[in-house]
Parts: C-alpha cells; structure tokens; sequence
C-alpha cells in the first residue's frame, strides 16, 4: 500500500522514487516486522497466559520436557500478524507472486491453528486429524500449483532446474501442479516435525528464507539473471519483501522463543512457515536448493520415516526417539547445544545452497 503512496507522492518530491527500489522496500518490510513483532508479542504472551492456552507435553517424550507444560503456545500467529501486515505495506500488490505465497502461508496457518485450538482450548489431544490435516494441505497446495500453472507468463516459470549445471532445464507440463504440492506440502510438515526445541525451527527457516530472498532478487533482476545462467523471472523480485518480512518476523519471535521459551510456535506457526517457504522455492525454480538448505528439516523427516518403517517391519526402533533432535536429547545432550548445533549445520547448507548461483 505504501508503494502506491509513494508513487502519489513523487509528483510533489521526487525524493519519494526511493520507495520505489525494492531492495529498501525489503529493508524496511524486516523492520516493520521485527518492530511489530516486539510490539505486539509481550501483549500476546500475556493474553495467551491469561487463558491458560499453555503446551501440553506427551508423557513419552523426554523428561527435560516436563517443565515445558502450560507454556504459551500458538505464538507463531505473531509470526503470521507480522508478515502480513508488513507485505501488505510494502510490496507491490498488483504481483500475483505476493499473493500466491501470503495466501499459502495464511492457509496453513489457519489449519495449523484449528489443529492447536482443539488441541489446547477443547483438550483434544488429537486436534485436527491427520487425513483432514493433509487433505486441507493437499487442497492448498494443488490449487497454487494450478494457479501457478496456468498463469505461467514465461516457459522459465514451469521449468526443473537442476542446480550445478548451467543447461538443464527441464519443461514439465502438468507435472509442474504435482511438484508443486509436493514441495509445499512437504516443507510445510518438515518443518513442524522439527519445531520440537525452543528456537530449533525458527532459525534455519529465517536463513532459508533469506536466501531464498536473494535467489528472488536475482532471478528478478535481468542482468544477475543472465550472468549468473539462472532463469529470469521477470516478477520474482518483489518477493524479495515478503522473505523480508518472514525474517523479520522470525528473529522477532526468536527474541521470546529463545531457550528457556516464553512462548511456542504450535501447529499455526510452523505448518505456515514450512508452506511458505516451499512455495517461494518453487516461485523461483529452486526446489532442489531448497532440499540442500533445508537439510536440517529433511533429515528431521527422514528420522521419522525410518522409525516408523523400521518398528513396522522388525519391531525395532533405529532412533532412541524420532524426530532425531528427540534422540540425542536421550543421549544426553543439553538442548541449547542441539539447537545452536542445528543452526550452524543450517548456516553451512545455505551457503552451500547459494553457492550453486556460481557454480554452474
């Protein structure tokens, strides 16, 4: 909204064109969000308090957990406020890309939030069920895919990247719509498997983002594009604002989310972030990037996988618990150390994930 007011604004002062430049727009969308994230955060934990609307802990997990019970819980709706409002302000809202992320990330939420709301408030243990779960997931996500396919204005849009090699660039048709749910799909619900420890989800999902921010900017940019063999995507660019906005929201949330937490994400918060994120690797063709950054969530759904697979079929579990940062809890390890060793193998990903923009 404050782009078409500056651009009202320019016939009487030229000075506001430099609203106009995305990369300060970007600036700005972290800082609104990191400041709307400080502002409205206390009050919300206090509310959250207030209502008793507090974590319950699984008997079966680790006993450190304990402690954690009547902690406040669905805080990743600060998260999703942020967000919102700061891309509302500060992006073009005339690009279908904005919308398509901010409407994927906000549906989510709202089932990550009825998931938390029977869980918490009705005392369902269960909360939204798992074949409902998927199946409004799944709806969100073939939806975008189609949307996406259809209005697909350049061949570069429904294109499979393979990173590392400069010409392979494979059309996919239709089969671009079941790429699509996969990856949204799938990142949504890595990312809550991880969201286990205080702070464990939320800091390699701000890195991811930001760097999926600067593959936005330069696959928008014709010039970067071109000398970096990435495929030009003519409105990517302005994404680069919304994963803005999720970083600062992010690192808001991390203030009140760091261990011991005051406040946890819940269902609202990681099912909508993990969908956002899938969703802008999709935008921008770099769903296999998005694997090698997110390899902390990918191994954290692998770890399930195996363990459920394994206890099926031989009666035996792999893991002392799934996902796996239950497991080196229970092999002692103290959580903050599992948390920042988590973040660092994150750190490590991404750049390597960025550095596929050179290495071609």
């Amino acid at each position: 909204m404050l782009l078409y007011l500056s651009e009202y604004l320019m016939s009487f002062d030229s000075g506001f064109r430099v609203f106009q430049y995305i990369t300060l727009r970007a600036i700005l969308g972290a800082l609104t969000a990191l400041i709307i994230s400080f502002i409205v955060g206390p009050v919300m934990i206090k509310k959250l308090t207030r209502k008793k609307i507090g974590q319950s802990i699984r008997t079966e997990g680790p006993e450190s957990h304990y402690q954690k019970a009547g902690t406040p819980t669905m805080g990743g709706s600060l998260i999703l406020v942020a967000i919102s409002v700061s891309t509302l302000l500060w992006a073009d809202l005339e690009n279908r890309y904005i919308w398509v992320v901010l409407l994927v990330t906000l549906g989510n939420g709202i089932i990550g939030f009825i998931d938390d709301y029977r869980k918490v408030m009705q005392g369902n243990s269960d909360g939204l069920s798992a074949k409902a779960k998927i199946f409004w997931q799944s709806l969100i996500a073939l939806c975008a895919g189609f949307f996406l396919y259809v209005s697909a204005e350049v061949v570069e849009e429904t294109q499979f990247i393979v990173p590392f090699f400069k010409d392979v660039m494979i059309e996919m048709g239709w089969m671009y719509i079941v790429v699509a749910y996969f990856v949204i799909v799938g990142s949504s619900n890595a990312v809550n498997l991880t969201d286990g420890l205080d702070g464990l989800a939320i800091m390699p999902t701000v890195m991811v983002a930001a760097a999926l921010g600067i593959f936005a900017y330069l696959s928008g940019h014709i010039n970067f594009s071109a000398y970096l063999a990435i495929p030009y995507l003519p409105k990517s660019g302005e994404l680069i604002v919304f994963c803005a906005a999720l970083v600062g929201s992010g690192l808001g949330f991390l203030w009140f989310n760091a261990y011991p937490a005051m406040v946890f994400m819940g269902d609202v918060g990681a099912l909508a972030l993990g969908a956002a994120l899938g969703v802008l690797a999709l935008l921008v063709r770099q769903e296999i990037v998005l694997m090698i950054m997110g390899g902390v969530f990918v191994v954290e759904t692998i770890s399930v996988i195996i363990q459920v697979a394994s206890y099926k079929m031989r009666g035996k579990r792999v893991f002392l618990m799934a996902p796996i940062h239950h497991h080196y809890e229970l092999k002692g390890w103290p959580e903050p150390r599992i948390i920042v060793r988590f973040w660092i193998i994150t750190v490590i990903l991404v750049l390597i994930g960025l550095a596929t923009l050179k290495l071609r």
